[in-house]
């Protein structure tokens, strides 16, 4: 069958058009197109349905404004094919083509067959030439899909308002591997994620969104397979518009994973959870020029990426190469694919690894690019959540507070100041204050709202919540790195001995420290990020760099889970959503109140005003303030004042309450244990040691 299909076809392709990129099925066809500014010839290559047989060749058509394009009559979806690229080898003008390699589609929808590291991918030969080994028996070869449409997941998105986000960071396998409340058969998978033991976990946490880390089609390290590890992250994209099968049920068939995770989204959706994507977009899986030539590098080496004068990658990545997003058509192609994330797929939005990449122009960030340009003015993109994750390893790439105003940033600043605030470390009472009240050092400014801070104490990257308060450095030996891989100055402190402790004293200052370290997360203003496992006390056992651990050490221990701190977590974010001064919209003042703006005063223990040296104090110290909301003179329906007592020292700390009028202050959280939500207190309250509590204003007369 498949053979007189082949027999049937024209011996020349048909001119097609320029657009869209990609494989497309379409009127009786399938039109090609493929971007290379410096090609001076381009071959389509077709194959049998396992990708094992090159079954015929053709010269495309082009160059139109650099795409080279074709239409192929009487064939559909389940078309196997690749590129064979044409021109100049010079390496040093970054001009690396050989038709030799057969070139993986960058807008491949569906892809056959599994990447190996061989010799016949790298394109110079031993002799410094271009190599002359074919490499298609072994290469990655797409597959035309058939048309999706608009996914169901785009149309029953629950768009929370922005003060709403609670989000939750968490990897597609780890989470379900060890779940006893999930199947064997799903776990791993897409479906785990929208199954009801997950949807129940979601719904108790409060989680309104969440971030799963790179679930775009990947390949591993050259240097991970004799090591016996896996990228487990997957923050090594190749392909761009292909849902990773590992996470599929059906990893067999190359259309599973995208219709399996079409259906993750849409039910999650229906449960008012959305889905955000973690994505790569700053370099990808073909490293520097001596890694493998796959796609990118074939098609147009010195348009796809950033190259010095040299011809060799400029790493501002860390990874071997970075993406060149000041080419047009590196945009566009950028552009495309997110939009089809979004609207094929169904996703919400975007957290963008090294983001400070995707503004770079020559070579100095601006946040005027015209990357982010398209961005705002796309009619699919500019409905979408935007995060940055904002630096990358280039000169000057720590750019938080830089971004466009409708860009939401990891606040990396938050995670370090609270961490050093409970732990006993440097910090100020000055900057611990600051990053509770949303960063507006770095955020206020232009148009943007304290959400643009999304805080978090702890993500995927470093230390989990249990480990940054269980271990005094980072214990990374299983990543076959002698320890030298991860973040060597994280803020942490064991507490005791490092590990896990017997010891009642040591547990109960853990947990102390661990409550009001969540505390302050899920209180701040800002956008609260949980690192999935921090709820149920997940370890990694000290590894703060569980990127190739696919095993035990980089699942959630769901076994050993302690849900009575789940629990807490959940109280925390119902608090957060009860009290509209925890998430609001607005810019506090610091102070006297107005009657049209919110109101954030900060005291010492006592009730004092600070002075400028003790705001400056490198060492924590006991810090409290109130929270008035008020809109045109009056607290606002729903809305009482709020006192937050801050208590970092290992005794009690007495808190003079401020004058509150008639009312009394009720206790609505104490992190310490000590007190019980209800309780009255009246001119002063004992917080406890490493103690978080909040009061609120009732309203109400003293019994």
């Amino acid at each position: 069958m498949l053979s007189n299909l082949f027999e049937t076809l024209p011996h020349a392709l048909l001119e097609g058009y320029p657009t869209p990129m990609g494989a497309i099925a379409r009127n009786g066809g399938v039109n090609f197109a493929v971007f290379s500014d410096h090609a001076t010839g381009m071959e389509l290559c077709v194959f049998d349905a396992d990708g094992q047989y090159e079954m015929r060749r053709w010269r495309m058509h082009g160059p139109h404004d650099g795409v080279w394009h074709a239409f192929l009559p009487g064939v559909g979806a389940g078309l196997v094919y690749g590129f064979r690229a044409h021109g100049p080898w010079a390496p040093e003008q970054g001009h690396r083509f050989n038709p030799r390699k057969l070139l993986l589609d960058p807008c491949a929808r569906e892809i056959v067959g599994r990447f190996e590291w061989r010799v016949e991918h790298l394109e110079r030969g031993p002799e410094g030439g271009p190599d002359r080994r074919d490499n298609a028996a072994f290469a990655l070869k797409a597959r035309v899909a058939e048309p999706v449409g608009v996914a169901p997941g785009w149309r029953n998105a629950p768009r929370h308002a922005e003060r709403d986000l609670v989000i939750y960071e968490v990897q597609v396998k780890s989470f379900s591997m060890l779940h006893p409340g999930i199947p064997d058969e799903l776990r791993g998978t897409y479906a785990a994620l929208a199954h009801p033991a997950a949807i129940g976990h979601f719904k108790r946490l409060g989680v309104t969104a969440v971030e799963l880390l790179p679930v775009q089609y990947h390949v591993d390290e050259a240097f991970l397979g004799p090591k016996g590890l896996s990228n487990h992250w997957g923050y090594n994209t190749l392909g761009f518009f292909c849902a990773d099968p590992r996470f599929a049920q059906d990893r067999g068939n190359p259309s599973a994973a995208n219709d399996e995770f079409r259906a993750m989204v849409a039910t999650l959706h229906a449960h008012g959870i959305e889905v955000l994507l973690d994505v790569v977009y700053n370099h990808t899986a073909e490293a520097d020029e001596r890694g493998p030539t796959i796609a990118f590098r074939g098609l147009d080496h010195a348009s796809w990426y950033r190259l010095d004068e040299q011809g060799r990658c400029l790493n501002y990545t860390g990874c071997g190469n970075t993406l060149n997003l000041a080419h047009p058509r590196v945009t566009h192609f950028v552009l495309d694919s997110l939009r089809w994330w979004a609207k094929d797929m169904g996703v919400d939005g975007f957290r963008f690894d090294l983001a400070t990449v995707l503004g770079r122009m020559h070579p100095d960030f601006d946040a005027r690019a015209p990357f982010f340009a398209a961005l705002a003015q796309d009619p699919v993109l500019s409905r979408v959540r935007l995060i940055a994750e904002a630096w990358d390893s280039g000169p000057n790439g720590y750019q938080v507070g830089r971004f466009p105003t409708r860009w939401l940033e990891w606040n990396d600043k938050f995670r370090d100041a609270a961490r050093r605030f409970w732990l006993g470390q440097t910090t100020s009472r000055g900057d611990f204050a600051r990053r509770f009240a949303a960063s507006n050092d770095l955020f206020h400014h232009g148009q943007r709202k304290p959400t643009a801070s999304v805080n978090f104490i702890a993500a995927h990257d470093g230390f989990t919540l249990a480990d940054f308060t269980s271990y005094a450095g980072k214990r990374n030996h299983a990543n076959g790195e002698d320890n030298r891989d991860g973040r060597a100055d994280e803020a942490c402190a064991p507490l005791g001995p490092e590990g896990p402790s017997a010891d009642p004293a040591v547990a109960e200052r853990r947990a102390r420290l661990r409550r009001a370290l969540m505390g302050t997360l899920l209180l701040a203003q800002g956008t609260p990020m949980l690192n999935a496992g921090d709820e149920i006390l997940n370890s990694q056992q000290g590894n703060n760099n569980a990127w190739n651990q696919d095993n035990p050490t980089g699942w959630m221990d769901w076994p050993r889970a302690d849900h009575g701190f789940e629990a807490f977590v959940g109280r925390l974010t119902a608090l957060r959503r009860e009290e509209p001064a925890l998430n609001h919209p607005r810019w506090f003042l610091g102070g006297p109140a107005d009657g049209q703006e919110p109101v954030m005063r900060w005291t010492a223990a006592d009730g004092r005003e600070l002075t400028d040296a003790e705001w400056q104090d490198p060492h924590p110290q006991p810090l409290a303030c109130r929270i008035d909301v008020v809109e045109d003179g009056k607290p606002p329906a729903g809305s009482r004042a709020l006192f937050i007592a801050f208590n970092p020292k290992p005794h009690a700390q007495r808190f003079n309450l401020p004058n509150r009028g008639p009312a009394p202050w009720r206790v609505a959280l104490d992190t310490s244990g000590e007190w019980q939500a209800g309780q009255v207190t009246d001119w002063a309250i004992a917080v406890g040691a490493h103690g978080l509590v909040v009061l609120r204003d009732t309203g109400e007369p003293a019994d």
